[in-house]
């Protein structure tokens, strides 16, 4: 389950939609060898076979996989109301080597838990976001809607060629979507959180309005730990360029390293436990570890709004 990304391997499938259903059957069958076996039966909308009952929906698939008996079920309606929201701002495309950049990492993770809400009936939308709310759907669970949702993820996906800067405002935005989600839902947020810690409060404040209207939000923070939190870089002279502004700096990462560490993990450590104090569920999620654990967190909260 903690195996790391195995980027060839799971781009080869082409479409996002394709990709996303290969990673979450990858994932089901792991979890029916794991610990987290139960998960795997409410979540894949499946139960036990009961001996003498119509063996019409057995899921002969499953058996094949599991050696177990599991009936499909079909009578549950949607019960969640899902809102993902994506910091699509230029910071979030920051990649190192032939890592994956934070935007890339976030649209395979929202994709692959689409696939998952979509097994639940669950409804889903999406909104998408810089220093301004430029994409905001309604919660819809028509295959339809998630055709359109999908296109526009793999619009950004393959807009890697944009020159143009795009600034965050996560606290207008997050404002905005709080007044546009009028239903009860759970709002899942995919960002670096980079930015202004002066303005953190404000943040909370946006955060709590959508507290205030009853959503429950999971709050990832996607980022490349290696290179943006331990400053593991080579040491030699580089130059670094803010992505959202342009501002350039010069410098040994050696001279820096051991300041920047300490202030940037406190400044994240500080983020989650205001977070924590908000009943806001906080997760870090490093682009270089596999989507697993991103599923398995999520898995986690929805269990928990029952």
């Amino acid at each position: 389950m903690g195996e790391k990304i195995q980027h060839e391997y799971i781009e080869k499938f082409g479409s996002l939609e394709l990709l996303a259903k290969q990673i979450v059957e990858g994932f089901i069958t792991g979890l029916h060898k794991s610990p987290f076996h139960g998960f795997s039966v409410e979540f894949a909308e499946h139960r036990l076979y009961n001996p003498g009952e119509s063996t019409r929906h057995v899921d002969w698939k499953l058996y094949a996989r599991t050696e177990k008996l599991f009936t499909k079920k079909f009578e549950e309606e949607t019960n969640l109301r899902c809102q993902f929201v994506l910091d699509a701002s230029s910071s979030m495309y920051f990649k190192q080597g032939d890592n994956w950049s934070k935007l890339k990492y976030s649209i395979y993770g929202i994709a692959s838990l689409m696939e998952l809400v979509k097994r639940q009936r669950d409804a889903v939308g999406l909104s998408v976001y810089t220093d301004e709310l430029e994409l905001h759907t309604e919660n819809k669970s028509t295959q339809k809607h998630h055709q359109f949702i999908y296109s526009e993820l793999e619009k950004l996906l393959y807009n890697y060629s944009q020159k143009e800067t795009k600034t965050t405002d996560a606290i207008k935005v997050l404002h905005d979507i709080a007044e546009l989600c009028h239903r009860r839902s759970l709002i899942v947020i995919f960002s670096d959180m980079l930015n202004d810690p002066a303005h953190t409060d404000k943040l909370f404040e946006a955060l709590q309005h959508l507290k205030y209207n009853k959503h429950e939000v999971i709050l990832f923070h996607v980022v490349d730990k290696q290179h943006e939190l331990n400053f593991q870089l080579e040491n030699r002279p580089h130059t670094l360029v803010d992505m959202e502004t342009g501002e350039q700096i010069k410098l040994m990462p050696q001279e820096i390293r051991e300041r920047y560490t300490q202030e940037v993990n406190q400044y994240f450590k500080e983020l989650k436990e205001k977070c924590g104090s908000y009943h806001i569920d906080f997760h870090e999620l490093d682009v270089n570890e596999h989507l697993n654990d991103l599923l398995i967190k999520f898995l986690t909260k929805r269990s928990r709004m029952r």
